[in-house]
């Protein structure tokens, strides 16, 4: 029997949180907490449902360049949306380019300003 009972955050490596919020809480819509303690380092933490994203601005010891064009093809991050329709306009208006699910179910992937992989995957429940 598995001692793990959900996932709490993930955390992703940005250059600048300003940028990286301008994604998540600008486009994506994800709400700031203000409850991020003081770590010595700049970041912001997320509301992404009943678990959170953690962005930390650290150096990144991960390629940017040279990674897959479809993130489903890297590591990613996959969220459950209402609507696939209304994130791509969201994505389109702010110019920021996704290619679809290559599975067949309702979803995308993109990357966010400093080129980490997300999924976001519509699920009628």
């Amino acid at each position: 029997m598995s001692i793990i009972q959900d996932i709490h955050h993930v955390s992703l490596i940005v250059a600048d949180t300003s940028v990286a919020l301008e994604f998540y809480a600008g486009v994506l819509g994800l709400k700031v907490l203000d409850t991020r303690p003081a770590l010595g380092f700049a970041g912001a933490w997320l509301v992404a449902g009943t678990q959170q994203i953690h962005l930390l601005e650290l150096p990144n010891p991960d390629p940017i360049s040279g990674r897959p064009a479809h993130g489903g093809r890297d590591r990613h991050l996959a969220l459950r949306v209402i609507s696939v329709r209304d994130l791509i306009v969201r994505l389109d208006a702010a110019q920021c380019p996704y290619t679809l699910s290559r599975s067949g179910r309702h979803a995308l992937f993109c990357r966010d300003p400093d080129g980490n992989a997300l999924e976001f995957i519509e699920e009628k429940t």
